[in-house]
């Protein structure tokens, strides 16, 4: 557990604290350390920069696995004692054992629920308990070629995920976290991608067109291929999307030319 103590000092919290403190701590951080806010001609805060981002990502991805699996140990044991014959009449000592809290009991315990819930609608085998599914780390099932077109994934954590050629046209992916998230060949036709956390995202050959992209961070992004004809970068000749060390070889940009 210290090692876990390490994790929440790095975001500023106390032990203890629910999986939407740990969101929004990492936030306000990721904001604070971004190397867009700093004076590019200071190479040695750069890279201080990159390193507190890397530490800050992390932090927050192994809080969040330790958290859904203090929820999955949680339900597991719920649902044994549920089951009948498995704590014998004979022994009543058992059952407050059974009903004993973890460690740290989270209190966004309802917040990562309906996220496994969303995701089991597309990768969930009827012959699998839920809560072996949960503890496979589902935030990692592979969603490619997925059909989300119209989905509600405002502030959901997709970093990491594989969504090869997934269908995420008119999609709310606002305040959404996709770093490191595979793309490739998407479908992102007008799907909201406002101040979505794109860090590091293969988005090669994905189609942008029509999306808004307004405060999406697209930092060391891939966009190799990518089509963004007519996509909402900013206002007047003010672009407010973040590219810093992003790839756009190949790529249609917003006005229609194309990136050599």
């Amino acid at each position: 557990m210290q090692e876990f103590s390490h994790y929440y000092e790095i975001l500023g919290l106390e032990v203890g604290a629910s999986l939407e403190e740990i969101n929004e701590a990492y936030r306000d951080l990721a904001f604070v350390w971004h190397p867009d806010r700093l004076p590019r001609d200071n190479p040695r805060l750069l890279a201080k920069a990159a390193g507190k981002l890397k530490e800050i990502n992390q932090a927050r991805d192994r809080l969040k696995e330790m958290l859904e699996l203090e929820i999955t140990t949680k339900a597991s044991q719920a649902s044994q004692t549920d089951q009948p014959g498995n704590t014998p009449k004979t022994k009543p000592k058992s059952k407050p054992k059974a009903k004993s809290p973890p460690p740290y009991p989270p209190p966004g315990d309802r917040q990562p629920r309906p996220h496994h819930n969303q995701q089991s609608n597309h990768n969930h085998s009827p012959n699998s308990p839920h809560h072996q599914e949960n503890h496979n780390r589902p935030y990692y099932r592979d969603l490619t070629g997925a059909d989300l077109r119209w989905a509600n994934l405002k502030e959901k954590d997709l970093s990491g995920r594989k969504m090869v050629s997934a269908n995420l046209s008119n999609a709310d992916l606002s305040d959404s976290f996709l770093h490191q998230v595979n793309l490739e060949n998407a479908n992102l036709f007008r799907a909201n991608l406002f101040r979505a956390n794109l860090l590091e995202a293969n988005l090669r050959g994905a189609n942008l067109q029509e999306a808004n992209l307004v405060g999406a961070d697209l930092s060391g992004a891939d966009l190799s291929g990518a089509n963004l004809q007519g996509a909402k970068i900013g206002a007047g000749n003010r672009i407010m999307v973040k590219l810093t060390a992003a790839k756009l070889t190949g790529a249609i940009l917003p006005d229609g030319s194309k990136h050599s």
